[in-house]
This record gives C-alpha cells, sequence and structure tokens, in this order.
C-alpha cells in the first residue's frame, strides 16, 4: 500500500531511537500519520515543525498499519516563530485539526482553505479575520455550519443580530423577541458585511467558540476544545486592546 501526496504538519512525537511519528494533514488523504525514520535528526528536525509544508510519501504492508512517511520540504512557515501571536494561531489551528478531524478521511475543501490560512501568518492585519472564516469553514466540513442567511423565527433577511445557541440559525432583532439575552451575538462580520472591527471579530469568535464547545465537542466524546484555541483568543484579544 501506497500513496503520495502533499500536506502539512500537525504533529510530531518521538518513536523508539531515531525516528518519529508525524502526524499530517493531507490534501487527498485527510489527516493521516506515520513513522519518519531519522526523524530527529538535524537534517529532519527543522522540515517537520508545526505548519511546514511537505511532499509527502507513504508506504506500508497492509492499509491499516501506521506505515512510513518518506517527505521532501516544499515550505517552511518557520517566521511564525518570532511572532507569537502566528505561533499562536499556528497552534490553534493544528490543535484543532487533530481534536476535530478523523483519522484517514479527506476533507479538500477544508485542506485548501487551511492552507491559504496558513500562507497569510505574520500578516497580523488580515489574520484575525481569515482565521475567524476558517473556523466557520470547518465547523461547516464537519456538519455543523451556521445558516445566516435568514431570521428562524420570522423568516426575515433584515436586522439579524442573533445566532440561536442550539439550532445555529441566525435571528432577528424582532424575532427574538424575550429569548434576546439567551442569544448568541451575530456580527456582521460573520455574514460578510460590515469593517470587521476588532470588537466583531472577538464577539464572532465566542459565537463559534459556543458551537466548538457546546456542539461539536460533545459529539467527538465530550473531550474540552484544545486550550490552544482560547491561548490564541487571548493573545488576539490582549493585541487588539494595546492598539
Amino acid at each position: 500500500m501506497d500513496w503520495r501526496d502533499q500536506g502539512f504538519v500537525l504533529s510530531t512525537r518521538k518513536h523508539g531511537e531515531t525516528s518519529v511519528i508525524l502526524e499530517v494533514f493531507s490534501a487527498a488523504h485527510g489527516r493521516h500519520a506515520g513513522i519518519v525514520r531519522g526523524g530527529i535528526s538535524r537534517k529532519m528536525t527543522p522540515i517537520l515543525q508545526p505548519g511546514g509544508q511537505l511532499d509527502l510519501a507513504w508506504r506500508a504492508r497492509l492499509s491499516d498499519h501506521i506505515g512510513t512517511f518518506t517527505v521532501e520540504p516544499l515550505r517552511a512557515r518557520s517566521a511564525v516563530l518570532s511572532d507569537r501571536l502566528a505561533l499562536a494561531g499556528l497552534n490553534a489551528v493544528t490543535a484543532l485539526l487533530i481534536f476535530c478531524l478523523p483519522d484517514r478521511e479527506p476533507h479538500p475543501a477544508l485542506y485548501t482553505q487551511s492552507v491559504q490560512l496558513l500562507d497569510l501568518l505574520g500578516q497580523n492585519d488580515i489574520w484575525p479575520l481569515a482565521y475567524l472564516q476558517w473556523e466557520m469553514a470547518l465547523l461547516t466540513d464537519l456538519g455543523y455550519g451556521l445558516d445566516l442567511t435568514e431570521c428562524a423565527v420570522t423568516g426575515s433577511t433584515q436586522d439579524l443580530i442573533y445566532v440561536s445557541p442550539k439550532s445555529g440559525r441566525a435571528v432577528s432583532a424582532d424575532g427574538a423577541g424575550e429569548w434576546a439575552n439567551r442569544l448568541l451575538p451575530l456580527p456582521e462580520v460573520m455574514r460578510g458585511e460590515g469593517a470587521a472591527s476588532d470588537e466583531d471579530i472577538l464577539l464572532a469568535l465566542a459565537t463559534t467558540g459556543h458551537f466548538l464547545s457546546e456542539k461539536l465537542a460533545p459529539d467527538l466524546g465530550n473531550r474540552p476544545v484544545p486550550d490552544a484555541r482560547g491561548h490564541f483568543i487571548d493573545r488576539l484579544s490582549r493585541q487588539m486592546k494595546s492598539r
């Protein structure tokens, strides 16, 4: 059994004396693991950093074996190591993908958007918005997408300012009524409108965070959402407030 693909590094962990188990998100084979012989060497360690883009060749005797990778570097994203916000963002992305994605299941659209997001690392003026859009795409790809097109109560497409925490559907100011204080905020930025202010991006991330922790996580065995996401949101909030 063998295949060749492209992907980026999610994580590594030591295996034996000189090897590592490499976990990647690949274009056609999804989240996939394999052993890299000599992976702890000085030559290989810089190549196998999280976020690094690789050409991958995987081989195993049987399809359900862990198999081995041979890798060639395509693009390093090591510049983020000197940027605390970018590094926190990278850690959030890789941790969420490890947390959410089933093993060896292709997610081509999400893979493409993830690569595009990682290519923007370090561009801190546009990265928070790109990250929000990525989280919304992640929810959609995994079957938890938000329906923000019309009010769940009235059918109106106007004045949509809330999201139902149960259904993930938009709710208008009129439709909310006495239930307004139980609904989640729906900033314009979530519908691709408005100026995408810092405040709106943070509000939107609070809303997507609800669906990650209260809808997705319980269906994955009620494991908590990775701390890396919270660390990124905290750093982002502090940086935005210091501007």
